[in-house]
């Protein structure tokens, strides 16, 4: 039964990753430590999304922003240090419900808003917020999404553009995560073995992922990609209270 439902929270957390291109963190993570140690459940999540970011650029590489997403990660490494204080020093539990609601509230503001600025081309000035603020939250809680969406969307990105161009954002991101737990001792003998039970189910939903984001075109992408984002937002604040992991 923990082989099943391992499998089919894999299967659940690649579909979103590889569909929104972000997202499967706080699916996997949450549901993995109902069947597994947390020591386990974490590194698990990490090695799936570098396999899904790793497919994802190698397969759609051309449809990447680089300069955005160069820009984005080198904005995000000084925001790191911010995060880990918030997550060493501040109230875990508050500041979980706070950004639960305002991921939320941004989310359903945007969903209602009808004139929205917008960005003709990449602004240094909101590649620093977003990429800084990313950095900031995935240092403190590993949700590093919701500032990549504001400015994907500021820039009206494609939906195949956005999912490439994110991925290019967590491969090295999440390699620089594997690497740490490795030193840790973390990556052992049963987080690759629960890898490889789960391999046969995860290569295809990366395809399967891909096939739904090309049918996701125009506006309608970013309103199901808010619509995720209100759904994580209030998923933290749920798993804050009943204190769950994520």
């Amino acid at each position: 039964m923990i082989t099943t439902a391992i499998v089919l929270i894999s299967f659940v957390a690649t579909l979103v990753r590889s569909t929104f291109g972000f997202g499967e963190s706080l699916v996997a993570v949450p549901l993995f430590v109902l069947f597994i140690p947390l020591e386990v459940a974490v590194p698990l999540s990490v090695l799936i999304s570098v396999l899904v970011a790793l497919v994802v650029v190698i397969q759609d590489h051309r449809d990447i922003h680089l300069e955005s997403a160069k820009w984005l990660i080198v904005y995000a490494v000084p925001g790191i240090p911010f995060g880990l204080l918030i997550l060493l020093y501040g109230n875990e539990y508050w500041v979980k419900i706070v950004l639960g609601v305002l991921i939320a509230g941004y989310s359903v503001y945007m969903l209602r808003a009808r004139n929205v600025f917008r960005l003709e081309a990449d602004s240094r000035g909101w590649l620093f917020v977003c990429g800084f603020l990313s950095g900031v939250l995935g240092g403190a809680y590993g949700v590093n999404g919701p500032p990549l969406v504001v400015y994907g969307n500021l820039r009206q990105w494609s939906a195949k553009h956005f999912r490439a161009t994110l991925q290019a954002y967590f491969l090295p991101a999440s390699l620089i995560g594997v690497a740490g737990y490795a030193m840790k001792g973390l990556v052992g003998r049963v987080v690759l073995s629960d890898l490889l039970i789960c391999l046969p189910v995860v290569a295809p939903t990366i395809f399967l992922g891909r096939y739904l984001n090309r049918k996701l075109a125009g506006s309608a992408f970013f309103r199901y990609v808010y619509w995720g984002l209100v759904g994580i937002g209030l998923l933290l604040v749920v798993f804050t209270i009943v204190g769950i992991k994520s």
